[in-house]
């Protein structure tokens, strides 16, 4: 087995059907079919954060837009927040400033932990951000002097702040069209 480098990865890919990502230099092809909720989360994310973003230079992209993470790692978040200058012939968002990950039944078995190590050693991200889609919960990773710092937001009533892009995320407008409740024994911020 020959690994991958990241470039020839990101070519390799633009013709494939499936979505893969790249995993210390081998390609895995990603879950398929996002259930309808997973889905309408990941909209209203985007759609939050594009009406805020305009204008800023920075943006919100798709899982079509790559994130290096390591030396022959390429990883493909639901969301990435990326203030590059966008230009048509790049697969990748070089400076991400955060990452969102739309966690569901179907993306259970992913190593989650490594994962999430990946994301943390990114230099450029900011925010790391999970949002459920079983129940009203989410779990924001914020970069700090210290490592990472984490919040749980668990109400429709609570806010996300990410003044470092100067968006908000309403926890009522991501869950906006959902039907999910909120984790009654859960702990609020």
């Amino acid at each position: 087995l020959r690994l991958m480098e990241p470039d020839e990865f990101l070519v390799w890919s633009l013709d494939k059907e499936a979505r893969y990502e790249l995993v210390e230099g081998v390609p895995i092809e990603m879950m398929a079919g996002a259930s309808g909720i997973h889905d309408r989360l990941v909209v209203n994310i985007i759609s939050l954060l594009n009406g805020q973003l305009r204008g800023s230079g920075c943006r919100p992209t798709t899982a079509d837009t790559a994130v290096r993470t390591k030396i022959r790692s390429v990883r493909r978040p639901d969301v990435t927040v990326t203030c590059d200058p966008p230009r048509g012939d790049v697969y990748e968002a070089k400076q991400p400033r955060m990452v969102v990950e739309v966690l569901s039944p179907s993306n259970k078995g992913v190593a989650w932990d490594r994962k999430m190590r990946e994301y943390r050693r990114h230099e450029a991200l900011d925010y790391i951000l999970l949002i459920d889609s079983e129940l009203v919960s989410a779990t924001l990773y914020t970069r700090s002097d210290a490592g990472w710092d984490d919040a749980d937001y668990v109400r429709r009533t609570d806010v996300i702040e990410l003044s470092r892009l100067g968006c908000r995320l309403a926890m009522a407008d991501v869950y906006d069209e959902t039907d999910l409740a909120e984790d009654p024994d859960a702990q609020a911020v």
